[in-house]
């Protein structure tokens, strides 16, 4: 995905959910109450953030996306507070206000960087009317948004998200689930949802492998009509389950964790952000992944802003190794290249002896693209192919020749016969051979052009050839 991407500013997005007032005292501690053995604290600074999903639309506001902020509060002065610090960086706030109901608010008593004790101020009614308010105004919002966000803390506010979404279903706006709870039928329907590992096991049970998540993944997703499902799970990190897809896994891009507050806020913005942009998962799951890496590195409830986002990209494009690979190395370094906008070339020989012939061919294939993919028959496949007398030059020789070549990007191998299982491994945006071959009868074309991709056959430079070479030394 190209980093042009990044420009959200024409993009609106409605975020639903539960809203809270995070508060914090800050003081320091000197002495124990003489009333009780407690620490007293001197306030001397008093700081409110948005939390919960007014998180969310901060976070995507950081973005540059328009924000639209839909939510329960109380009639009191903490939603005014709340209101103020949402305005304040562009949120636009269609609160309903409730007369029975607080804002729900967290204070925490803060010394030195530690938390000494949360109160918080929260009551829970699920009425009618409560409900059909908030529909009416998620109805009213739906038409200019390009996405919506539930966001879900168990608070009430999505006591029932079953008719938000099917009212976003019927605007034909994707929509994005951020859940809580023991029951995830009430999210049927929704484009995404992305739970954390604990939440999916509440759901499916304990997984005891990868493979058996995945399994457990995918029943989950068909069985409640999701497009996609999403489980971040920490230092492993996330897995995408995607319609008519294999799973996609990233492993997590922190370095270093401080403090998780507000990750899963900022996975979710990211997402939908890069989402309504690329209309791609496999894009929106990379950028969440790189954002919350960079959240987690900072302590407190943290955002990124879409200048930070784009240089962390850049930086991790940049970072690419070419050369010779594995094929699973290999793997990881195109999946970055295509997630940055550029075409992935391959083709494929035994390439015994280099000659002018190949290096005229490389340039050919290069110019179809951006990076280029060389995989090389092992010794032991080209024997299988060519007879025992070949290959002349051993595997680590032929490979260091092409990579010393100006036009590859890539150099790799494989032990079969034919490339197919490589080139279904990898599944580049362009394939190449070059000779007589017409596109039907080319190993693994089939692959390719099933995945949007392009098929080409390029003619060889006459007066080149590796046989001739070798009758001509054997004279």
């Amino acid at each position: 995905m190209n980093s042009s991407y990044l420009n959200f500013k024409d993009k609106h997005i409605l975020v639903v959910g539960d809203v809270m007032l995070d508060r914090y005292w800050h003081g320091g501690t000197s002495r124990i109450s003489p009333e009780a053995p407690v620490q007293v604290v001197k306030v001397s600074t008093i700081e409110d953030r948005p939390g919960g999903a007014a998180n969310v639309a901060l976070g995507l506001a950081k973005l540059g996306v328009s924000v639209t902020l839909v939510g329960v509060v109380g009639n009191d002065e903490n939603a005014d507070v709340l209101t103020q610090c949402l305005e304040k960086v562009g949120v636009n706030c269609r609160f309903v206000r409730s007369e029975t109901l607080p804002t729900i608010t967290k204070l925490r008593v803060m010394s030195r960087h530690q938390q000494l004790i949360r109160l918080d101020f929260e009551e829970r009614e699920d009425s009618l009317s409560q409900n059909e308010a908030l529909a009416k105004v998620v109805e009213e919002c739906l038409p200019e948004s390009d996405a919506v966000i539930f966001s879900d803390y168990a608070k009430g506010c999505l006591a029932d998200v079953q008719t938000l979404i099917k009212l976003s279903n019927a605007a034909n706006v994707p929509s994005f689930v951020d859940p809580k709870g023991k029951d995830f039928s009430i999210y049927q329907g929704a484009t995404l949802v992305k739970p954390n590992l604990l939440e999916f096991e509440t759901i499916v049970g304990k997984c005891h492998s990868t493979k058996e998540l995945e399994e457990k993944a995918k029943a989950l997703r068909e069985r409640f009509g999701w497009k996609a499902l999403l489980v971040t799970r920490g230092e492993e990190g996330l897995i995408l389950l995607s319609e008519g897809k294999p799973p996609f896994s990233l492993a997590t891009a922190a370095k270093e964790v401080f403090d998780v507050t507000g990750a899963g806020d900022t996975v979710v913005a990211v997402l939908t952000a890069v989402y309504v942009t690329s209309k791609r998962f496999i894009d929106a799951v990379e950028y969440a992944n790189q954002a919350a890496g960079y959240v987690v590195g900072k302590l407190g409830t943290a955002s990124i802003s879409a200048d930070q986002l784009e240089a962390i990209m850049f930086q991790r494009s940049h970072s690419t190794n070419f050369g010779i690979l594995s094929p699973e190395e290999l793997l990881e370094q195109i999946k970055l290249a295509q997630m940055n906008g550029e075409k992935i070339v391959f083709t494929n020989g035994c390439f015994d002896i280099l000659h002018p012939g190949h290096i005229a061919y490389m340039k050919q294939a290069k110019a179809l693209g951006d990076r280029l993919v060389v995989a090389v028959n092992t010794d032991a496949s080209v024997k299988r192919l060519k007879g025992e007398k070949r290959p002349i030059n051993h595997l680590d020789h032929r490979m260091a020749v092409l990579e010393g070549v100006g036009a590859i990007d890539w150099v790799t191998w494989f032990d079969e016969d034919t490339p197919k299982e490589i080139i279904e491994k990898l599944t580049p945006d362009v394939l190449v051979k070059g000779g007589d071959y017409t596109i039907d009868t080319i190993v693994g074309a089939d692959h390719v052009l099933a995945h949007g991709g392009e098929v080409k056959v390029l003619t060889f430079v006459d007066g080149y050839s590796t046989t001739a070479i070798i009758k001509k030394a054997n004279l």
